[in-house]
This record gives C-alpha cells, structure tokens and sequence, in this order.
C-alpha cells in the first residue's frame, strides 16, 4: 500500500469512537504476530483527562535534551495523521508511515483468516500499532505514549512503563469510562504496573484515593504533586516556578506554553524524568531546563495571528474550559474577546457555555466538517447561557475571518470547543 491508500484504508475504518471497545486481545494479538515491537524500547505512559498530550510532548523533549533517540505517540492530529507518531521530534515520513501501517494490515488479514481475530481492529488499534513498529524500526532508547482514553485497556497500556503519569481525572467520555470521577480514575489507574513508579497530578479527593489504593495494591512508588510546587511567577501568561522533590529542588522552570494549567503539566513532566533519573536513566539538569524550552505542543492556547490576538485551544471538556477561562480573566482584561466555538455532539456543550459565553462580546458558532460536530442551531438549543450576541458561520475558516474583521488591532479572537476545529483552522491558515 502506498501512503494515500494507507489514508483511504483508515478513512474506512470510520472515526476513532465508532465501535471503541474495551478490549487488549486486538493490539495484543497483532503485536505477538509482529515479534513484539513495544518490548523493543523502555516506554513511559502519560494518562489524564486533561493535559496528557502537553505532558508527554515535555516529556518527550526533555528525553531527546538528556541524549536519547526518543519517540513520542499521541492522539489526536491536528492537521496529519502523522502528527501521532514521532522520533526526536519529527513526524514519521509518509514512506514509513505506508510501510509499518501495510505490515501491520497483512498481519491483521491473517489474523483475521485464522480466526484469531473475530473482525478488524479499531482506527486507533491499527495506528497504535504502526506507531509501535516504527518506534523499533527506529532503534528508539524509549518511548513516550499518551493513552487516547482511558488508560486500563487502551491500546497503548500493553508495555511495562518504567513510569506512569497520571496527569488529573475529570468528566469526559462518560458514555465510555463512568459517570463519576471514581469509576474514571480507576481506568485510568490501570496504567500503573507493580513495583513501577507513579507520578500523580490528581485533585478530585474520589480520584486521588483510587491512585493512592491501586499504588498500594500493586507497591508502586507513588509521588504527588499537589504541595510540590511553589515561587510561581506569571510572565504574560506563561509561568516560571520552582518544583522541590525529595530534597531535590529545580529552580527557574518555564515552559513556553500559555496558562497557569501548563504549570502542572511541565511539573508532571519534570518529575517523571527526575523519576526515570532513578531508575537509571542520565537526565542532568541541564536537559530538563532545555528540555522544557524546546518543548511545543500546537493546538494548545497556540497564537497564530498578532494584531489582533488570535488564540486557538483544544479544550473540549468543563475542566479544561474552566482552565481556559481562567486564563482569559487573568491575561485578557480590559480587551474585548470574541469566540469562534464548535463542539462535538458528545460533549458537554451545556455547561462549557456557562463557563465559556459569559466572557465573549459576540460568540462566532461554527461547525467543523465531521458527522459527530454539532451544528451551530444544535449548540444554541442546548446551551444553558445563550451568547448575548451570536453569529451563525457553518464554515470555521469564514467564522474565524469575520471575527477578526470585527475586531479592532487590540481585540483576542479565541477559537475553541474542538480540537477538530483548530486542525480545520491551522490546515487552511496553513494552506
């Protein structure tokens, strides 16, 4: 198969959600019968509702600083598939991409004509394992994996971590992982393996004793670090703080990326190098600081347009669009705000307007091209604060256009609900 038949394939596969399930018996399977390529390489795996793909990409750009040929698999892309599947920073090429992703297809076939494998695997299942074999086809020193959801059976739980990371637990995906934060953290919990250590971001007092029991069950060192951080400075908007671990202190970190949330992240971050430190890995601290200058995560409080600001963000949950609000009260005031917002049907619309509306001047509804998006009619009649002022554009671009057009050299444009809607809008600004 060459790269665009490799595309079309997946394109048949539907989107990621339709026909989720719950089950390793798919990647495992496939992995037997590619001679296990995640045992290749050491792997560190980074679980969360909100913050888990900021906290790999650091993690993954502290590794690369400290010397090692580092991988980082994520979920999801923005504008290219290959976005998800990365060796020191660069997306894997599209002769690679059709390579492993035409190895692991003859493979699943002949699963399938044994009967090993009852149908085909999921959108996620066949990337999961491309990205695998890419990962030993590249002679990787480790691996950083973000779950796409969940953690217990997500289809990248089937390594052994030397660290795991659990960045928080929040309402999301409740159709797939519970309605309460109880039964979420204890998905997302199954990342953690015996005797592995465990970095913990966790506030939800339901989440934090799910870590602290399953930690003790399985005699994980635990760390948390919720009292570790302290010495915050606000720079505009980004952060610089210090971080003490165990009589080990780091002075100074500042990540490039906005909002007070990405504290967290990076701190996450650092720790579970400090952790992998220990575990026999060399991360000196010199590698962490450049580690988190070079970091980049688009697509996250990302400016693509100066005069006036414009800000595109992922946020799709209420936890993270508190985040978001928060950070538009602290470095936004005295400025008048438009919001370009687009939201899947499956999400919260409801309660993110009463989190989001209140702090526009006039609300741009939109609608990426996707059959889960909802319309701009359909996020009207649900949401429970209506925008003061609204307009309905159905084309992301042209809402984001006419935003911009209303506003003044001084003005924020911020587009969020999806992070559909800001691969829409960086594929065509990019264009």
């Amino acid at each position: 198969m060459n790269y665009l038949e490799c595309l079309n394939y997946l394109a048949e596969l539907g989107q990621e959600l339709r026909g989720v399930k719950f089950d390793l018996h798919a990647i495992e399977s496939i992995l037997a019968a590619l001679e296990h390529p995640e045992r290749r390489y050491p792997t560190a795996i980074v679980a969360g509702t909100n913050g888990k793909g900021s906290t790999a990409a650091i993690l993954a750009s502290i590794l690369k600083q400290a010397g090692y040929r580092t991988g980082l698999y994520t979920s999801p892309h923005l504008v290219r598939v290959n976005e998800r599947i990365r060796v020191n920073g660069a997306e894997i090429a599209d002769d690679d991409f059709a390579a492993c992703f035409t190895q692991v297809r003859l493979v699943v076939e002949r699963l399938i004509d044994r009967g090993t494998l009852p149908h085909h695997p999921s959108f996620f299942e066949f990337l999961t394992a491309t990205g695998f074999l890419h990962f030993a086809r590249s002679r990787l020193d480790v691996a950083v994996l973000e779950v796409g959801m969940g953690g217990r059976l997500d289809a990248t739980n089937v390594t052994e971590p030397r660290v795991a990371v659990i960045t928080n637990v929040a309402l999301d995906h409740v159709e797939f992982l519970g309605s309460t934060h109880q039964a979420i953290a204890q998905e997302k919990a199954g990342v953690i393996k015996p005797l592995r250590p465990v970095i913990s971001c966790c506030e939800h007092p339901e989440a934090v004793e799910v870590v602290r029991r399953r930690s003790a069950e399985l005699g994980a060192d635990l760390v948390e670090l919720q009292q570790s951080i302290s010495n915050v400075r606000d720079l505009g908007g980004r952060f610089a703080f210090d971080l003490a671990l165990n009589g080990d202190r780091f002075s100074g970190l500042a990540p490039p990326l906005r909002g007070r949330f990405q504290m967290k992240n990076a701190a996450a971050a650092v720790t579970a190098a400090w952790r992998l430190g220990r575990e026999g890995f060399s991360i000196p601290p010199s590698a962490i600081q450049e580690g988190l200058r070079a970091a980049s995560w688009p697509g996250r409080l990302e400016a693509v347009s100066d005069r006036p600001l414009v800000l595109v963000d992922g946020a799709h949950n209420p936890a993270a669009m508190r985040e978001l609000a928060a950070f538009v009260r602290e470095n936004c005031q005295g400025r008048r705000l438009r919001l370009v917002y687009a939201s899947m049907r499956d999400k919260s619309i409801a309660e993110i307007s009463e989190i989001l509306f209140p702090l526009a001047e006039e609300v741009y509804l939109t609608q990426p091209a996707l059959a889960r998006a909802a319309r701009p009619e359909e996020i009207l009649a649900v949401a429970r604060t209506k925008p003061a002022r609204y307009v309905i554009e159905p084309d992301p671009v042209r809402a984001l256009r006419r935003a911009c057009q209303a506003s003044s050299p001084d003005d924020v444009v911020l587009a969020t609900g999806s992070l559909f809607l800001v691969g829409a809008l960086k594929q065509q600004l990019g264009q």
